[in-house]
């Protein structure tokens, strides 16, 4: 598979050979396996102090001959505070209570990652990258690539020494993805509960991929929308968001030549 080689004016400048992952099949059910797998990496273990509601006198004294006991009392027979001269107080200990124990706590040891093995999240990542070369599912994500120069969309290597985020959407609006920074300014209400605190959503747009530091990582990551990978961090949920395959993405040429060698 060939691309042409754009210059920061938005002209072609040369034709390449694309890698050989370019050429993989898009197979979007693996695509979806190695993106939970990724996301699943991020959960952190969570627990409950093993004596929460447990620290408290509350003892169940229903036995009649009992000293203290709440048998024939008129009221319920659960674990009750004990005070003095065989006195009760309120109920504790048990899950319906007030300050009672959780009746399923969350567990530590619970499994939170979901394992996927090594060759098939090699075989996702490359399917995936090769899905950013495919028309129809870069449109199916929603990204608007009339006036897109080209699918997959490379750019010479002098993109990488701009600094300043003003070039970069000079660059970007040369080469005609004007149209998708508009899409991602705008925000969009997350749920419901989200709503009620005021959160919002921005859409995933233009993946950027670059080589090891370069200096326009710090420029463009401003732009809203926007990520900004080198080869060595990429990864299935950078250019699969929400293990939908696809995304639009821009290449620099010193990227390829590194994404060749892997």
């Amino acid at each position: 598979m060939k691309a042409h080689v754009y210059s920061v004016d938005g002209n072609p400048v040369e034709e390449i050979e694309l890698p050989k992952q370019f050429e993989e099949e898009v197979k979007e059910e693996l695509i979806r396996r190695a993106v939970l797998a990724e996301q699943s990496r991020k959960y952190q273990p969570k627990g409950v102090f093993k004596l929460a509601g447990m620290q408290t006198s509350a003892e169940y004294r229903g036995r009649k001959e009992a000293y203290g006991s709440i048998k024939n009392r008129g009221i319920s027979r659960l674990p009750r505070e004990k005070f003095p001269k065989g006195r009760f107080g309120k109920v504790r200990i048990v899950p319906f209570s007030v300050k009672g124990r959780r009746a399923h706590p969350p567990k530590p040891e619970k499994v939170l990652v979901e394992r996927i093995n090594k060759k098939e999240h090699q075989k996702a990542l490359r399917s995936a990258i090769a899905a950013t070369a495919r028309k129809e599912l870069v449109a199916a994500r929603g990204h608007r690539v009339d006036g897109v120069k080209e699918i997959p969309l490379v750019v010479e290597d002098r993109f990488e020494e701009l600094s300043k985020t003003k070039e970069v959407v000079g660059c970007l609006k040369a080469l005609g993805v004007e149209k998708e920074l508009e899409r991602a300014r705008g925000k969009k209400a997350s749920g419901v509960k989200g709503r009620r605190r005021g959160g919002s959503v921005r859409a995933k747009s233009l993946l950027v991929v670059v080589g090891n530091g370069s200096k326009v990582a710090r420029a463009a990551r401003n732009i809203a929308g926007v990520d900004v990978k080198s080869v060595s961090e990429l990864d299935v949920s950078s250019l699969a968001p929400g293990s939908q395959a696809g995304r639009l993405t821009l290449w620099s040429r010193r990227a390829l030549e590194e994404l060749r060698k892997v």
